[in-house]
């Protein structure tokens, strides 16, 4: 759990602290913090409802950057969210990926190329050894291996690396909202065409309960724009 704001995190705008706390992470993305990705844990710890102990790429590290910067006291991680650890990167095992592309949809950096029935691989340089494409993986293809040796936490993970992966999760979130908008237009587009001759996408023959169906489906997708437009 989070403490109440210290007073140096008073003394600073909410945006502007969760911001300071956001840049003093190592923008992993992995969720191991409890939270959807690195920004919500960082206002979250603004907000004092999550302690400052909470991210294991960090590491000891990573807890006395943010105690500096919230004022909090700095403490052990907390062991439920992970321990600190030597800096992975995932591998596909060629021979046994089945192309499912689950993995990709997983992959918070779009670290995982490859398309659909063919084998995918892993850039190096871009994955953060999230982990979060281990469980999505249906043949268990995928597999982290050592990239630090022994060092751990930031001793792990490089100031430059941390803004190559917040580049490249901004990016990818992007590219999925915009893909996922051309998906719903295309849905649209589809059902309108089939509502401008719904007597050919029909078995229904009764011209009166045709039109009644229309104005049900016309009811339908006002209701489902009017969801999207809020």
């Amino acid at each position: 759990m989070g403490q109440p704001p210290s007073p140096e995190q008073a003394a600073l705008p909410h945006a502007a602290l969760a911001q300071r706390l956001l840049d003093a992470l190592p923008q992993t993305q992995c969720t191991r913090c409890g939270y959807p990705d690195c920004a919500a844990y960082a206002d979250a710890i603004a907000q004092g409802e999550a302690g400052i102990n909470q991210c294991p790429p960090g590491g000891a590290e990573g807890v006395a950057r943010l105690a500096a910067i919230s004022g909090q006291p700095a403490s052990a991680l907390n062991p439920e969210n992970g321990a600190e650890a030597p800096r992975s990167v995932a591998f596909v095992d060629e021979a046994w990926c089945i192309g499912c592309t689950l993995c990709i949809d997983a992959c918070p950096t779009d670290a995982i190329f490859g398309t659909h029935k063919h084998m995918h691989s892993v850039i190096e340089a871009y994955c953060t050894g999230c982990a979060l494409c281990l469980p999505v993986c249906p043949v268990d293809c995928i597999h982290l291996e050592n990239a630090s040796g022994t060092a751990t936490g930031w001793a792990a993970w490089s100031a430059a690396q941390a803004d190559l992966a917040r580049t490249r999760y901004a990016a990818a979130q992007t590219r999925r909202a915009d893909t996922e908008t051309a998906r719903q237009v295309r849905k649209a587009a589809e059902a309108h065409e089939k509502l401008a001759d719904l007597a050919a996408h029909s078995r229904i023959t009764d011209p009166d309960a045709l039109a009644r169906k229309k104005a049900f489906i016309e009811a339908a997708m006002a209701r489902a724009r009017q969801r999207t437009s809020e």
